[in-house]
């Protein structure tokens, strides 16, 4: 597909670097020439120096013929308008970056003026996962499926965690949940488990399960962590904020925001009656020992600069805070930071760029297939979650999946089936019907369609 990215920033660079390596033809615009050279030597796409709003830099980049256009400036407006003038233009879909709390509440009415097939905002989306994270105790990432009924979750085996030396097999006998263990990180390797593998201390599991039957779960294995967060100290004052004490004030969680800017404290404490704010330096540790840190049940880091995000967090850690969760945006710094020191790491621009890639990816499936509906890649992309419909008609439908284990690609997994209202843990003679979601775990990248998992023709 051809795709044209306006703004080579964060966002925009994260996103091309995804769109690249799935082989896709790639433009970029950009007003500044260091930020095109820096793309160039990176990765394999073709660059345009430009405005990216200017109707002749979107007729030389070959607009008129594109498939997608994603705007993605810093910007919300020149956003709106990359994307208008591309609609005029003839691209086939338009992808706007909106940031700002008051559009975000118009985002039906501007789609369908501007003729956008999405409009995403990465702070809303940052602020939901954590949101999530908050929910689940001890998970280190929380993935939906199926319009949130069913979640796939990750997390760390601690010492004295019950699960340790047992086999997968044996866990599914002694708690009688319906999960599935789907997926295992022990050290630098990936494994796709069966039956009788195996958990040790360490090892990082992705579990699929409904959402009712993830929360039992939890319940179980750490009957010690059953309490709810009810307090919440964020650092910074940011959009993530905003959106997130939104969200907590909802579920009766207190929340208190700790900003340095007094101009942007005073307009938090206008727009959010249910959250305490302080205006105050988040990276003086007086002043957070003073406001209570070792006593919240959840620390949140989201200032603008990774490098404070993670003191602060490595402090809240050391200080006794219940979880902690860090907004890091620069991978280099990710993979200095020693495991287990924070709960969590959390990226605006990497849950943007997931959310455009499952776009893509639908919209790369040929109308008779049976679509992605949502993409998670997770371990560093080397392993993806996949939901497909199953449209039309496929001699796969109706077979039990024992009958199909031979005709399926190695190191991948039926994780989940979504019938009707009714979630399936496939077993060996459950089977794939035409109108099912199927959740796919799988090593193998570029999956567009389900009949992808077969490696064979079926009679």
């Amino acid at each position: 597909m051809k795709i044209i990215i306006v703004g080579g920033g964060k966002v925009g660079h994260q996103i091309g670097k995804k769109l690249t390596n799935e082989k896709h033809d790639v433009v970029i615009i950009d007003d500044d020439p260091d930020v095109l050279a820096r793309i160039s030597d990176e990765m394999d796409v073709f660059c345009v120096e430009g405005n990216g709003a200017d109707y002749k830099v979107q007729r030389e980049a070959g607009v008129s013929s594109a498939d997608v256009l994603i705007a993605a400036t810093a910007h919300d407006e020149i956003n709106m308008l990359c994307c208008l003038i591309a609609h005029k233009l003839g691209a086939k879909h338009t992808i706007a970056r909106v940031r700002d709390p008051e559009y975000t509440v118009q985002l039906d009415f501007l789609k369908d003026e501007l003729g956008l097939s999405m409009a995403i905002n990465p702070e809303l989306a940052a602020a939901d996962e954590i949101a999530r994270l908050l929910r689940i105790p001890s998970a280190l990432n929380v993935e939906l499926f199926a319009r949130g009924r069913v979640e796939l979750v990750e997390f760390r085996i601690g010492e004295g965690n019950p699960l340790i030396g047992l086999s997968l097999m044996q866990i599914y006998k002694k708690y009688q949940i319906k999960i599935l263990i789907c997926a295992v990180q022990r050290g630098a390797e990936v494994i796709i488990p069966n039956g009788e593998f195996e958990l040790e201390q360490g090892d990082r599991l992705h579990i699929t399960a409904s959402h009712e039957e993830m929360a039992r779960f939890f319940r179980t294995v750490y009957p010690d962590k059953k309490r709810k967060v009810k307090t919440v100290m964020v650092c910074g004052g940011s959009r993530i904020a905003y959106y997130l004490s939104l969200a907590l004030s909802k579920v009766g969680v207190q929340v208190k925001i700790i900003e340095s800017n007094a101009r942007r404290a005073e307009q938090l404490s206008e727009d959010l009656n249910s959250a305490l704010i302080i205006c105050g330096d988040s990276t003086d540790h007086d002043l957070l020992i003073e406001e209570g840190i070792n006593s919240v049940d959840a620390f949140v880091s989201l200032t603008g600069m990774d490098e404070n995000n993670i003191i602060s967090g490595l402090f809240a850690k050391w200080q006794g805070a219940g979880r902690v969760i860090a907004k890091v945006n620069n991978e280099g710094l990710c993979s200095i930071v020693p495991e287990n020191a924070l709960d969590c790491i959390i990226s605006p621009k990497t849950i943007t760029a997931n959310q455009i890639l499952t776009f893509v990816r639908a919209m790369d499936c040929s109308p008779e297939g049976s679509n992605v509906e949502t993409v998670h890649q997770m371990v560093g992309g080397k392993i993806e979650a996949i939901e497909f419909s199953a449209k039309g008609n496929h001699p796969m439908y109706g077979r039990p999946l024992k009958e199909l284990r031979r005709s399926l690609h190695k190191d991948l997994l039926i994780a989940c089936i979504v019938r009707g209202e009714k979630t399936i843990i496939p077993g060996g003679d459950d089977c794939i019907k035409a109108g099912d979601r199927v959740i796919v775990v799988t090593k193998h990248i570029l999956f567009n369609d389900l009949t992808d998992i077969l490696t064979e023709n079926l009679q």
